[in-house]
């Protein structure tokens, strides 16, 4: 990912979450390295740096874990977060109210008020996973995320590496782009498809 011999400009610091087990580490190495690593639960973070479009700021990422014990710790990343990215296992279906909560606690927060959301929702290669239509509904996203924040979800898959570029591109494009331009961007879809402003909301957002 990225341009060859491109000049890195001026980091953007993303902070991806998650619960323990949705893969988020194991999708960091993946997209950086373009290898299928083994991991064991991150306990701390890990920081990596990934190159974008030619143009649009270099990430920093930093991967935090998702254990319990990890997640009230998490708060003290949100200072200076440009984007947020959070992962979610689309075959766990029992912990997906879980990650409900998580999301929506870390969301409430005032120092990421504003702060471009994009959800990974990842194992998208393993048999019963959950589309992104299921994992948006079941993550409340639409209510969440209201008309205040930019937002997407993203299908991927950590061992392919399906959707990992999509959904990263996403994120510097939510960043770098007027929440007033996102929207427009939405309504425009809408009337050339002919939906209603919240069907087209569901459908486009959802990664259709």
């Amino acid at each position: 990912m990225g341009v060859p011999g491109s000049k890195p400009g001026k980091q953007a610091q993303v902070l991806m979450l998650g619960l323990d087990g949705s893969g988020k580490t194991t999708l960091l190495y993946k997209l950086k390295y373009n290898e299928s690593v083994e991991t064991v639960p991150t306990v701390g973070f890990n920081i990596e740096t990934v190159e974008t479009e030619r143009g649009s700021p270099g990430l920093t990422v930093w991967d935090v874990g998702g254990q319990r014990k990890m997640r009230p710790h998490w708060k003290h990343h949100y200072t200076d977060t440009a984007g947020l990215l959070f992962v979610v296992d689309s075959c766990a279906l029992k912990r997906m109210d879980e990650a409900r909560k998580e999301l929506q606690r870390v969301l409430k927060y005032e120092s990421l008020k504003g702060v471009p959301l994009v959800v990974l929702a990842n194992k998208q290669d393993l048999p019963g996973a959950l589309n992104v239509e299921d994992v948006c509904v079941m993550l409340d996203l639409m209510r969440v995320c209201g008309e205040s924040r930019a937002w997407f979800i993203q299908p991927c898959s950590a061992t392919t590496g399906m959707g990992l570029e999509e959904g990263f591109r996403r994120i510097v494009y939510l960043m770098k782009t007027p929440l007033k331009q996102t929207q427009e961007d939405i309504r425009v879809k809408m009337r050339s498809k002919g939906f209603s402003l919240t069907a087209a909301k569901q459908i486009i957002l959802c990664g259709s």
